[in-house]
């Protein structure tokens, strides 16, 4: 199972307005809109972490890469993503005459804390910190948007920083909440041996059985990431719920 970790960065709208509170802001209003500066991925469990940004080439070439790597990936992790890293690069890739990437499961980890925790916050900052898995790259706040749209090299070095460290953050995120999160892909449909859904490890042990409905399965804890699955065939014998 290829997994994906993936991170964007965009440029704020530029508008005019006519106050700065409860603005309704038309699209007449729009001098420019929001674009891709940058992204940044990296395969689960490998080293490289991949760097694109606008600075450096094209906008339709900077996405050909990552528009590349969503092609290959069963599944993609983001935090947000589904409802923004994602769009946000469908709507570049049907703007500059790409074709929809293979089909690809989406892990949220955001919405995966706010299903299956009571985080004070669930920013990526927030969580990673409550966890001690380390902290985002601090950096000048809005300014260094700013500055990265005026093209000032020392603040795409920054970007930069920034947008791959999000994505060393999301991987060590993933593993700490890999047993918790509902729905994942089974990674055991990707492996002929019995292993994991989740981590696809193959140190599982048996820890009782599970009553669904009419029937009996085994139980399973996997002894690598700690995820709680049952068996897919039916209990026989003694104690089995029959139909």
């Amino acid at each position: 199972m290829k997994v994906l970790l993936l991170d964007i960065e965009t440029a704020p709208n530029k508008a005019y307005v006519w106050g700065l509170f409860d603005q309704n802001i038309a699209h007449n209003q729009l001098e420019e809109s929001s674009y891709v500066l940058c992204w940044s991925a990296k395969w689960l469990g490998e080293e490289e972490i991949k760097f694109a940004s606008c600075q450096r080439t094209s906008e339709k070439k900077m996405l050909k890469g990552i528009h590349k790597l969503l092609d290959e990936a069963d599944v993609v992790v983001h935090y947000y993503g589904s409802k923004f890293d994602i769009p946000v690069l469908n709507r570049e890739f049907v703007k500059y005459g790409y074709p929809p990437p293979s089909p690809y499961r989406q892990v949220d980890l955001k919405l995966a804390c706010a299903r299956m925790f009571k985080f004070e916050s669930n920013k990526l900052d927030y969580v990673s910190g409550a966890l001690e898995l380390g902290a985002k790259v601090k950096h000048a706040g809005f300014q260094l948007w700013v500055d990265c749209m005026e093209g000032k090299p020392e603040a795409w070095a920054k970007m930069e920083e920034y947008n791959r460290y999000d994505v060393v953050l999301l991987e060590k995120l993933y593993w700490r909440l890999l047993p918790w999160i509902p729905g994942h892909p089974n990674a055991s449909a990707y492996n002929d041996a019995e292993c994991c859904p989740k981590c696809g490890g193959t140190a599982i042990q048996k820890r009782g059985t599970t009553i669904a409905l009419t029937r009996r399965y085994q139980r399973y804890q996997c002894q690598g990431c700690g995820a709680w699955f049952r068996g897919s065939k039916t209990l026989t014998g003694k104690g089995a719920v029959m139909v």
